[in-house]
């Protein structure tokens, strides 16, 4: 199995409800590493190539950049913009633009150092199911 790694930054501001209470709006430098895998090479020894990767997780990343999350799309009162669901919606995107044979394996989003969420996609499916 190969699995080739991607990551991306951006910048945006968020507030989530904790314990029941709308935690105060507040900004990160959230890392996203989006990871494809493969059990074979194309004739150029490639699993797939970088930058398709690259543009793809930088065109799901782009409305959110310098903005704050809650009330962008996907984000709503109701899906607050956690990194789980931050994770979700980049897996989403992501995963019809993966080139077969290779496959969207999972997505990491850090939103603090040591504070990590990552969605894994089910190897059963093409595209991520439903949010949580």
């Amino acid at each position: 199995m190969f699995v080739l790694s991607v990551e991306r930054t951006f910048s945006a501001a968020h507030q989530v409800r904790v314990a029941g209470e709308m935690e105060p709006l507040h900004g990160h430098d959230w890392r996203v590493r989006a990871c494809v895998e493969g059990d074979s090479l194309d004739a150029n020894g490639l699993l797939c190539d970088f930058q398709v990767v690259e543009r793809a997780v930088d065109e799901a990343i782009a409305p959110w950049k310098g903005r704050t999350l809650n009330g962008t799309s996907p984000f709503s009162e109701a899906h607050l913009p956690t990194a789980e669901h931050v994770a979700l919606a980049i897996a989403r995107a992501l995963a019809p633009r993966v080139p077969a044979p290779a496959r969207l394996a999972r997505v990491s989003v850090t939103e603090a150092p040591g504070c990590e969420a990552t969605f894994v996609v089910d190897a059963g499916q093409h595209a991520p199911g439903g949010a949580r």
